[in-house]
């Protein structure tokens, strides 16, 4: 097939930036509850702080690049300038609609008897509990430092923090203005503070008013009288740079470079907008920032991700209805899991189904005399991890224990480092990834033997081995006794405890080795059963489309006559419905309470259809340049429940967006009877355990 324009793929950042619209809509949506659509405001916030990060931070050293090397365009085949004025552009217009949100839900919390109030709003009797709460609880917390004018001595302010900008004045006075800077303590002092209730009215305020309320008695030593303040927050470029001096360990480079991400190149200062212009221009000074292409005015509130954790306060129906995970139905929590796996597979679905099937699996191998092996890959855990206590239990009891914890799973390095150094000191070998490769899998492996009989146990899953995030996030894992599946498991361990060990996997699809060849040969099969005028479709549910090889194979199979559709959640550089190109591809997004994460693929195969479940995106990280498993479903029960699955998010019209090559997010055509697909998704499953 002839290589594709690059006018046929969406960039990936806008398209990022389109998938994080997605989520203001959530906060937009009347019909999702309030305080939920402020969680969303909080999602949407705290992703665009890692896009920052991340992403920008990217384009930001492509045009730096250019600039060195008198390019015009980068090697993607895009003017990066270009895309960084866009970039700032889609952004600016997102917080207009970001701050009105904000309004409206304070107006609507207002209306429920529920107030976000600020310094100016107290009565005496609400700022005298306040000034008690600031002398006792906050103010030790506090290091204020003054700003040195001429900007030749400026503190480091670290990324992602939020700090008051402070002018001191007095009025009729020729004295010359003080300037300071506050890091607010949230990490030491919850960001909201709940007053005593009064006549039925709760009133909560932020941490920062708090501190600004206070200001007074903060710089007492001072003869001023007038004080402003304004939030300001830094966010850094968080690549890691790791040096090439062989004489130290990976340990200590990734170490290095954990501490050089700290003092990273600024990408972005986000302000109040109603700051003192004099007081911003000295700290652009500070900060070395000459250009206001860094420069991201925004409301008087930031790093809105702490409104993630606002107070449980109001009404029920603020809330989502709660759901408790159910168990299931092949599997109830008094059996024994390895008397189920050793009769059926089990396909678990998160989070409608119980995570707790994993920990007692390792618990389960944990005691059992005949268990000889337990290894595991860990990409992130929870802080207090049961799974971890579980190995340590196993440790303990004479199993061999092997985790394989990956260093540069990002912004979980220093989690995943001292994790590590537990383990260790437990006596469990810890195998430290793959030089040059991201481990990104998620597997657990039990080998029992009894009366010189081996039997082998496994989770081969989409998501993180992590109880917290499994009551939020969307993700399937297979538990297996299938042999030949976990002795190709048991040999990729044994590529991670040596790498120049490596075998043919029949069965497994293993990245960088073999995923991306399996899936083009089974995109090649539908084309040429299209062409033969057989029954041809894919269909794919995944996080991120963003390969190009891939989308050019996808494009391939549409232009055969293969009905192609995809749920996929976020970034989405394919175009579907294009004519001529993409006339037989279909894609939706779906953003609802639970964040779809499973990645489950379908191919017609003339009639005998494949399955897998994975823990790969098609992105080229993925496929190139980690460690990531596809696992195929073999079982019948297993291939139509997984079809099931597919088919009730595809017929969702309350959540799904359509995803179209303008990035318009139109929501699907409402029809008469509301189809949500993950309400619907939790009777399915209510329905199986009754049966």
């Amino acid at each position: 097939m002839e290589h594709m324009n690059n006018k046929d793929f969406v960039n990936r950042e806008i398209s990022w930036l389109s998938f994080n619209q997605r989520v203001l809509q959530e906060a937009m949506d009347p019909s999702v509850p309030l305080l939920e659509r402020l969680r969303f405001l909080g999602i949407f916030s705290s992703n665009l702080d890692e896009f920052y990060r991340v992403r920008v931070a990217n384009v930001q050293r492509e045009i730096d690049y250019i600039s060195e090397t008198s390019l015009k365009i980068s090697k993607y085949g895009y003017d990066p300038s270009e895309l960084m004025l866009q970039i700032q552009q889609t952004i600016l217009n997102q917080r207009i609609d970001f701050e009105r949100v904000f309004d409206e839900i304070k107006t609507e919390l207002a209306k429920n008897n529920i107030h976000i109030l600020n310094e100016k709003q107290l009565d005496e009797a609400q700022g005298n509990v306040v000034r008690n709460y600031f002398r006792n609880t906050v103010l030790r917390k506090l290091v204020p430092i003054i700003l040195d004018e001429n900007g030749d001595r400026f503190p480091l302010l670290q990324d992602n923090l939020i700090y008051l900008a402070v002018t001191l004045s007095k009025s009729k006075s020729r004295k010359e203005p003080k300037h300071a800077l506050i890091e607010i303590p949230a990490k030491l002092v919850p960001r909201f503070y709940v007053l005593p209730k009064q006549a039925g009215q709760t009133h909560i305020m932020l941490l920062d008013d708090v501190i600004r309320y206070n200001l007074n008695e903060i710089f007492t030593i001072f003869d001023y009288t007038e004080f402003s303040a304004y939030v300001i927050k830094i966010s850094r470029d968080a690549e890691l740079d790791f040096d090439d001096d062989i004489s130290k360990s990976f340990l200590q480079r990734i170490s290095k470079s954990l501490k050089e991400r700290k003092i990273g190149r600024p990408v972005r200062l986000t302000f109040d907008k109603e700051i003192d212009p004099e007081l911003l221009h000295i700290i652009m000074r500070g900060l070395r920032l000459k250009d206001n292409k860094f420069l991201m005015p925004g409301g008087r509130y930031h790093n809105f991700k702490d409104f993630m954790g606002f107070p449980k306060v109001g009404k029920k129906s603020f809330f989502y209805q709660s759901h408790r995970p159910m168990p299931h139905p092949a599997a109830p929590h008094y059996r024994r899991l390895f008397d189920v796996l050793r009769q059926k597979d089990l396909l678990l679905h998160y989070p409608y189904q119980s995570f707790d099937y994993t920990i007692e699996l390792l618990r389960e191998a944990a005691i059992d005399p005949y268990v000889t092996e337990i290894k595991m890959t860990v990409y992130r855990v929870a802080a207090q991890s049961s799974l971890v206590n579980a190995l340590l239990n196993a440790q303990k009891n004479g199993k061999a224990v092997t985790v394989v914890v990956e260093f540069q799973a990002r912004f979980d390095e220093e989690a995943n480092i001292k994790l590590a150094n537990r383990l260790s000191d437990e006596g469990i070998k810890v195998i430290q990834g793959v030089q040059g490769l991201k481990v990104h899998c998620k597997l657990i492996y039990i080998k029992r033997i009894r009366k010189k009989s081996i039997e082998r146990y496994g989770i081969i899953g989409t998501g993180n081995f992590h109880e917290k995030t499994a009551h939020v996030y969307s993700d399937t894992a297979l538990f297996t006794s299938n042999r030949k599946i976990l002795k190709e498991v048991e040999h990729l361990f044994e590529f991670f405890n040596t790498n120049y060990k490596n075998y043919q996997y029949q069965h497994l699809l293993v990245a960088p080795f073999k995923m991306r060849e399996v899936f083009c040969s089974l995109i090649d099969h539908e084309i040429q059963h299209a062409q033969n005028r057989k029954k041809a479709y894919i269909y794919l549910k995944m996080n991120s489309l963003v390969d190009e090889a891939m989308i050019e194979k996808l494009y391939e199979a549409s232009q055969a006559g293969v009905k192609i559709r995809l749920i996929i959640r976020g970034i989405c550089r394919l175009k579907p419905g294009v004519e001529g190109l993409s006339d037989n591809i279909e894609a939706i997004s779906i953003v609802d309470k639970y964040l779809e994460h499973s990645r489950i693929m379908i191919f017609a195969n003339g009639g005998d259809e494949k399955y897998f479940i994975a823990s790969a995106d098609w992105m080229e990280r993925n496929l190139n340049r980690r460690i990531e498993v596809g696992t195929p479903i073999f079982d019948p029960d297993l291939k139509a429940e997984l079809r099931d699955f597919f088919n009730i998010q595809w017929r969702d019209n309350c959540k799904a967006r359509i995803i179209d090559p303008e990035q318009q997010n139109n929501y699907r055509p409402k029809a008469q009877r509301r189809y949500q697909s993950q309400l619907v998704l939790e009777k399915y499953f209510l329905k199986k355990l009754k049966q």
